[in-house]
């Protein structure tokens, strides 16, 4: 999982939120932390198979410093954070559906 890279496609799920406010002071500096964890599993006919989850998260900021300050009153601030995140199957499941693109699950 990462929130360095982006994702290697399209997202299976995405999910958001915007706020808006006209004045917004902090009463100390945030600690700020995204994660993701956990995991998933698809089950083939054969077997069933763990899959990686990649994922990653962005905001966008108006009026709004990466760094805010205590005390420091921030006026008509916009911000907009979205998270992503992909099941990336195992290679071997990719390899048998390059060799039978015609197969039905």
């Amino acid at each position: 999982m990462s929130r360095d890279r982006p994702l290697s496609g399209e997202p299976d799920i995405e999910i958001g939120a915007a706020m808006r406010a006209r004045k917004l002071r902090f009463r100390s500096k945030p600690e700020v932390e995204v994660e993701f964890e956990g995991h998933s599993r698809v089950r083939s006919d054969e077997r069933i198979e763990d899959v990686e989850i990649e994922s990653e998260s962005s905001s966008e900021r108006h009026n709004l410093p990466e760094q805010v300050e205590p005390g420091v009153t921030y006026r008509n601030v916009e911000i907009g954070w979205a998270a992503r995140a992909r099941a990336k199957m195992p290679e071997h499941e990719l390899e048998q559906e390059e060799e039978d693109p015609g197969r039905e699950d």
